[in-house]
């Protein structure tokens, strides 16, 4: 089965997608399960939750302090702007598991140091959305720490959908199956990268929205 486990809707500051069209989307390329991984919002999990076709494991992608980290598993919207620790704790609490996202993206990612100086549940080994040297980095660095890895497109209009995934087994039923094969290391990634006229565009448009922002994580 493939999953996509980093896809963002209108309810992220920066979507483009309804949930229904993510549903919609998943079933046009073949995707059995998908993560919705708002910006900091946890609503769109509750509108397409079920529809009785794809998957949909509760998830959220969340700015900390110092980068964005992902949340999977949670029963609850995880506060933005807390530290690194506080972050990871939180969506503990909320009975998920927190995985550092594109590590390697330099305005949005945790960097190398503090992916590996905290106690992640897991690592997003490729995104589709990272260039090529990115994610064999975070690929290397994933197995550098030996835990659990995710792999997504991170699409925020519905046309790259399916882009990034990882390959589960079939058997699966739900969205608990689904998590608890990611933590068993079940999970094969795969993904597209980002080539450079494109990087180029997207760094343009995405780097100047951080500089508007105050140098802030989304």
């Amino acid at each position: 089965m493939k999953a996509d486990l980093h896809v963002h809707t209108n309810y992220s500051e920066d979507g483009k997608t309804t949930p229904q069209q993510v549903i919609d989307r998943c079933i046009e390329e073949g995707i059995g399960c998908v993560a919705i991984t708002d910006h900091n919002s946890f609503k769109a999990y509750f509108d397409v939750k079920d529809n009785g076709k794809v998957i949909v494991i509760p998830g959220e992608e969340v700015s900390s302090t110092e980068g964005h980290i992902l949340a999977f598993g949670i029963d609850r919207e995880i506060p933005k702007g807390l530290g690194i620790q506080e972050t990871i704790d939180a969506i503990h609490e909320a009975g998920g598991y927190a995985f550092a996202a594109h590590p390697y993206r330099w305005w949005s990612g945790l960097g190398e140091k503090n992916t590996l100086n905290y106690p992640f549940d897991g690592v997003e080994a490729r995104n589709a959305k990272s260039i090529p040297s990115a994610n064999v980095k975070s690929m290397k660095l994933a197995k550098k720490i030996g835990k659990p890895i995710s792999a997504g497109s991170d699409a925020h209009t519905p046309a790259p959908v399916g882009n990034g995934y990882v390959d589960l087994p079939d058997d699966i039923v739900t969205w608990q199956d689904a998590v608890k094969a990611i933590m068993d290391y079940k999970a094969v990634p795969k993904s597209k990268s980002r080539h450079f006229i494109a990087t180029l565009s997207y760094g343009f448009k995405t780097i100047g929205a951080w500089m508007f922002r105050g140098f802030k994580k989304m």
